[in-house]
């Protein structure tokens, strides 16, 4: 019998939101915890960061043999996270193999970012992106380069080698519109070089819950009752604008799980054409951090064809419980998401500023933990 659990992940699924998790660890891998939420829970994709890895290192034991061998072998503290975090990372992409393979390579993805110490520097950047793939060598792997004024051309570079990208650290719509451009720079070069353009993926991870906790604590500071009636409303109003950026230059989605082919002479036509793949966009940081809002928030409200969500399991296990899965909640919402941004700016809310210590805290998160682990 079907349960109430299959049945809110499976209408989630049935829209064309791929249902990927925001964690990872060892024990996950080798308990068989992880091809079981495969199984039963719709999950097709998984993401990692360097915090999740800090976390997964630093509880239980299933390290400990790795990190003491690698320590009598004298290997430097930055090694040792790499190899560690490639290991986990080689046999996610092997439990998410059969994925991979029976959507013909859209989903069935697990990320790896990069060393976040190198999020200002475009070389470094490119040079870590494909030591990370020769690492893995495995071909459902995505590469996560954070969308730093740095990692715009890295992007470019590391698409026109052919190899996969996760774009992280989005938070604004005209910092997505950069990443969609510089995919398709990289789709070109890597035309120019006659390389299988079927087989380089991307997506575009916007983050979401964060841009409300920035937001709200700078209303809750203005405190008149126009502020109080506006919180809540940037986060997504922000998401929805950027699923439009991206119908703006891909195109709307067929239906769930489909693409419309473009008719027109567009950029984007023409890789269309010679096989290529759209970058979809990724909600990330879905948890609810306001305990006022509903915990499925960041998942029901933002549901569209062509998206991944990815979640940690706290929040995959509410929406499984209770999430209400309407159809699609983005479409006809852009008139009401530019009215919620407008009111937002005539509050003085800039949200360049916002934009830029979201990215900022995001970077110096990632490196702590990098130091940590």
């Amino acid at each position: 019998m079907t349960s109430v659990t299959d049945n809110a992940l499976k209408r989630l699924s049935d829209e064309g939101v791929a249902i990927w998790l925001d964690d990872l660890s060892r024990q996950r891998i080798t308990s068989g915890n992880l091809a079981e939420l495969i199984e039963r829970k719709h999950v097709v994709g998984v993401t990692t960061n360097p915090t999740i890895f800090e976390q997964a290192v630093g509880r239980g034991d299933d390290y400990a043999d790795q990190i003491r061998e690698l320590k009598l072998r004298g290997v430097t503290v930055s090694e040792a996270v790499r190899m560690i975090t490639t290991a986990d990372v080689r046999d996610t992409a092997d439990v998410l193999r059969p994925v991979f393979d029976a959507t013909g390579g859209r989903d069935g993805w697990v990320s790896i970012e990069v060393d976040p110490r190198l999020a200002h520097g475009t070389d470094a950047t490119v040079a870590e992106a494909k030591q990370l793939a020769w690492l893995v060598e495995r071909p459902n792997t995505l590469i996560k380069i954070p969308a730093t004024r740095a990692g715009i051309p890295a992007i470019t570079e590391v698409i026109g080698l052919g190899i996969s990208v996760n774009v992280t650290l989005i938070f604004s719509v005209e910092r997505h519109r950069e990443v969609m451009d510089a995919y398709l720079a990289g789709l070109e070069k890597a035309r120019e070089l006659g390389l299988d353009l079927s087989r380089i993926h991307s997506v575009a991870s916007f983050f979401v819950s964060r841009v409300d906790t920035e937001v709200d604590k700078r209303l809750d500071a203005i405190g008149t009752p126009e502020a109080k009636a506006a919180r809540g409303t940037a986060a997504l109003a922000n998401a929805r604008l950027a699923y439009q950026a991206y119908e703006e230059v891909f195109g709307p989605a067929e239906g769930p799980g489909g693409s419309a082919r473009p008719s027109d002479e567009s950029r984007w036509a023409a890789l269309d054409r010679a096989g290529a793949n759209k970058q979809r966009p990724l909600w990330a940081s879905t948890g609810v951090k306001d305990p006022s809002y509903p915990d499925t928030r960041y998942v029901t409200e933002l549901v569209a064809p062509g998206t991944v969500n990815t979640m940690a399991e706290a929040t995959l296990d509410a929406v499984a419980d209770h999430g209400e899965i309407t159809g699609n909640t983005i479409a006809g919402t852009y008139r009401q998401a530019r009215s919620d941004f407008d009111a937002l700016a005539g509050l003085g809310i800039s949200h360049r500023n916002v934009e830029h210590v979201l990215e900022t805290e995001g970077i110096e998160r990632f490196q702590q933990s990098w130091d940590s682990s």
